[in-house]
């Protein structure tokens, strides 16, 4: 029964379209990157990036190297459109845009991960079975079908991420459209909207339409009842998202998504599509169905936990941010911090107050104020830069957040060396102070 409903054949329009769509976006993700200055403003003049813990290694290219690396990335995606040499061109893609997100945290976006994971499930389906010049040159992979888990696994992904991202809105200072007033207030100098989004309607809109609609959406997709409209409430939602807040291809891709939700006859249909419709439901059930399978029940097994381990860190995610990253957690709070770091020299007791601006862009200023884990990753670098004069230093940081403009509260305890303390992955850093310790 299993099997069946699995690996039962349906038409691949969906995925096919899907396919040429995603490649334009990642081409564009690329490029844009080169054309609106991220890249410059992220990679390249910062003296230094903070990656994620543990991938040291992973390191921005010198000069203008990272122009180079976008520019190859842009030209994969454009293979992964047209199809040609799917598998190896999506391939390099994933690798090169997973290394540059786990390179930098500066800029770190949730969307930014779903790519990593979209790329991924990209490699495992027979997305360049049709209309891709792999096909045209090689028929053994030439294919009008796909197995149905294709879509399911879509629709299960997508299920994930915006069930947590209603979830996570379920706090008072979002319920009480604090939170969106405190976003919209960065907008008001938007040209023809920047008024309307001052508006405390606007506000108590955003708030509750945020919760319902990635509460509701993707059931209300699949409900053929609700479909049409609500795939058209869709496309105001994103297009809303896309010019307010500016957030790259996300609302176009989640907008391709809704490919998987629609019959594959209107699908087939709609779009014109130059070949044949297939509805025979053949049951082609792998050699290796178990294996996949097992992959398939450990992937959806880490989406959900993920999202959850912050209940099981001591603290508040909001403050800690522990267990805030990979778990949905998506334009939620407003947060500013201030910091001071101290290095003390243990031989002389000579002490020093860092000036931040000398190695820190005005962006990595506000991460390292208010990020507990680029604080840690910014005290190491200060110390191997003093051991490299040969000076054996221990460096103290005050720092104080506020969240939602609430009252600052301090986030590091002062009297530990920062320099010197252990970053743990899983559990709660004791050098992160909590309300009682405070």
């Amino acid at each position: 029964m299993i099997n069946k409903w699995l690996f039962k054949h349906i038409d691949n329009s969906a995925l096919i379209l899907f396919r040429i769509f995603f490649g334009i976006l990642i081409t564009l993700e690329a490029w844009g990157a080169i054309f609106t200055g991220w890249i410059t403003r992220t990679l390249i003049e910062p003296q230094q990036t903070f990656n994620f813990i543990g991938f040291d290694f992973l390191q921005p290219l010198p000069g203008n190297g990272m122009y180079f690396y976008y520019f190859l990335m842009g030209v994969f995606g454009v293979l992964v459109t047209i199809g040609y040499k799917y598998r190896w061109s999506l391939s390099a893609y994933t690798i090169m845009w997973t290394c540059v997100y786990l390179m930098q945290k500066s800029s770190y976006n949730n969307h930014y991960y779903l790519l990593v994971l979209i790329c991924v499930f990209m490699l495992l389906v027979p997305a360049n079975a049709y209309f891709s010049i792999d096909a045209k040159q090689n028929d053994r992979i030439r294919s009008l079908s796909t197995p149905r888990w294709v879509h399911l696994f879509i629709i299960l992904q997508l299920l994930i991420v915006y069930t947590y991202a209603s979830c996570a809105k379920l706090y008072p200072d979002w319920l009480d459209g604090s939170v969106p007033e405190l976003l919209m207030k960065s907008k008001q100098d938007y040209w023809l909207i920047g008024d309307v989004l001052q508006e405390k309607w606007t506000h108590v809109t955003i708030t509750y339409f945020g919760i319902l609609f990635d509460l509701l959406v993707v059931p209300l997709l699949l409900w053929k009842r609700t479909r049409t409209p609500v795939f058209i409430f869709a496309i105001f939602f994103h297009l809303f998202n896309s010019i307010v807040f500016q957030i790259g291809i996300f609302p176009y891709l989640s907008l391709a998504f809704c490919l998987f939700f629609f019959p594959t006859q209107i699908v087939h249909r709609r779009f014109k599509l130059k070949k044949e419709y297939y509805d025979q439901g053949e049951v082609k059930v792998p050699s290796r169905s178990g294996l996949m399978k097992a992959f398939f029940i450990t992937w959806f097994v880490v989406q959900i936990s993920l999202p959850l381990r912050h209940w099981f860190i001591k603290g508040d995610v909001l403050l800690t941010e522990e267990g805030h990253r990979l778990s949905w957690r998506m334009m939620l709070r407003s947060k500013s911090g201030i910091s001071t770091f101290k290095v003390v020299d243990k031989n002389t007791g000579k002490t020093t107050i860092i000036k931040k601006g000398d190695y820190l862009s005005k962006k990595q200023l506000r991460t390292v104020s208010t990020k507990p884990d680029v604080i840690w990753q910014f005290s190491r670098r200060l110390k191997q830069e003093y051991a490299a004069k040969g000076q054996d230093v221990a460096v103290y940081v005050d720092a104080k957040v506020s969240i939602n403009r609430g009252p600052y509260v301090s986030l590091i305890d002062s009297s530990v060396d920062m320099a010197s303390a252990e970053w743990d992955y899983f559990f709660h850093n004791e050098w992160i102070l909590l309300p009682e310790e405070r």
